[in-house]
């Protein structure tokens, strides 16, 4: 039996054949470096980009030390977005189909507080919740975790970044001093060690090396100077032409003034950053994530816990001013088994960011002059799909297969024309191929989804 082995654990029976079922038999680096520490009570920093198994590696540790009959909070795991929350959540589920009805809950804001309130009554074993909603909890006495035996910090880097450190606190100093606290970060900035110090006990330190395999993602920088940025991020599209691209800005105005420039050559690009509304920050994830739009234009607060299954292109529009979230931007692309394509656009005064990557890749930088860019023939970039925005979502019992059959039903849309559908509270969002998606509006304004008339734009 490897060590490497799930089997190689004292799990229970059904967690083993749970996991069997999932399909995860040999464990990930994170997981076999850190489950065996969680798994004996331990405090954890363990240092693991996204993608590398780190959900199931606390997740695994957490459930085995449920009481399934306590339907009080017995772990809480705190997270820097909804999105990643929600992600979280779902594969806690997964995890915990072997086991008797276990409750996971999630707690974000952005969604109104009523609901999660009544959940809260029925009890739950498992909150996974941003750190102000959580907080709004505790201080209404609507959540309380005196039971709590297990807290994780996920993503702790990216919430420091987003100022979470004193609701952190806050909610932290709620807890008992008796509980295992497990922190996952993919950087090791002075604001974790500072985390560690004041509310771990005696941390055991894990680090999984987050290079990358170089046969999966092909990295290459350009030198430009400063006033070429935004031309050759259109060079670069031009060149490749990605079906779908994450840009890499510094600054909300340079998302912005990015997204104005594509989209004046008429390419399919929206910004996403720290102020959008919770509606809109939905529509443009679901958008991106089903192909209707090119190019996602983002700061790195803001693009943190974006999922995307199959993603041709990051582009670094500028350095990132710390090497190792260079190599976390990089890491977004060539995912899956799949290859992925790294540009970076690097100005004479980012010099030194340049070395500080070679020195943490240990390999020199693949460089190009920027006029080797030479366009492909073609339209300008425009993705395979459209999105119809429906107005009722999850509140108004809508699902996925009631959008499906309104398309479908009685010689409607081909189904392999339909793509992603995504159910939010109040509104939903279903890809369609761009060539119907004027039949497919038209289908579904004059139909009724669930019974009912349900207003839909074309987005």
């Amino acid at each position: 039996m490897s060590s490497s082995a799930f089997s190689s654990l004292s799990l229970s029976a059904a967690t083993l054949a749970n996991l069997a079922s999932l399909g995860y038999a040999e464990m990930t680096a994170i997981q076999a470096q850190s489950l065996p520490l969680i798994l004996k009570g331990q405090d954890l920093i363990a240092q693991a980009k996204t993608g590398s198994g780190k959900t199931a590696a606390f997740g695994i540790g957490l459930l085995e030390g449920l009481n399934p009959r306590y339907f009080g909070c017995q772990a809480l795991v705190l997270c820097p977005t909804r999105e990643l929350a929600d992600q979280v959540a779902k594969e806690l589920r997964r995890l915990a189909r072997g086991a008797d009805n276990i409750k996971v809950l999630t707690l974000c804001g952005g969604v109104s507080i009523g609901p999660q309130i009544g959940s809260l009554e029925h009890g739950a074993h498992v909150i996974v919740g941003t750190p102000g909603r959580i907080q709004e909890h505790l201080r209404k006495g609507t959540l309380k975790l005196d039971g709590l035996n297990t807290l994780v910090l996920d993503e702790a880097d990216r919430m420091l970044d987003m100022g979470f450190y004193d609701s952190i606190a806050e909610v932290i100093g709620q807890t008992p001093a008796r509980r295992q606290t497990l922190l996952f970060s993919a950087t090791y900035p002075p604001g974790i060690q500072q985390l560690s110090a004041a509310f771990m006990r005696n941390p055991q330190r894990v680090e999984v090396e987050s290079q990358h395999d170089d046969s999966q993602i092909e990295q290459r920088f350009y030198e430009i100077s400063p006033e070429q940025r935004m031309d050759a991020v259109l060079r670069v599209l031009a060149a490749y032409r990605p079906e779908s691209c994450v840009a890499f800005c510094f600054t909300k105005q340079q998302c912005q003034e990015l997204v104005e420039q594509l989209n004046a050559h008429g390419i399919s690009a929206s910004a996403l950053n720290g102020d959008l509304e919770q509606r809109d920050r939905d529509q443009v994830l679901a958008m991106f994530a089903n192909r209707s739009l090119s190019v996602l234009v983002a700061t790195d607060v803001a693009a943190r816990g974006l999922d995307i299954d199959a993603l041709d292109m990051v582009i670094n529009v500028e350095l990132a001013r710390d090497a190792e979230i260079h190599i976390h931007r990089v890491g977004r692309t060539g995912r899956a088994g799949a290859r992925g394509i790294a540009i970076s656009l690097v100005a004479p005064a980012e010099g030194h960011r340049a070395q500080a990557i070679e020195t943490l890749q240990k390999a020199p930088l693949n460089w190009h002059p920027l006029n080797s860019l030479k366009p492909r023939d073609g339209a300008p970039l425009q993705p395979p799909m459209a999105t119809l925005c429906i107005a009722g979502g999850r509140k108004d019992k809508v699902r996925p297969g009631d959008i499906l059959g309104a398309l479908t039903g009685e010689a409607g849309i081909p189904g392999t024309q339909v793509g992603k559908i995504a159910i939010f509270d109040y509104q939903a969002f279903v890809a369609v191929e761009r060539s119907i998606a004027r039949q497919a509006l038209k289908r579904l304004s004059e139909g009724k989804i669930k019974g009912r008339s349900l207003k839909v734009r074309l987005l």
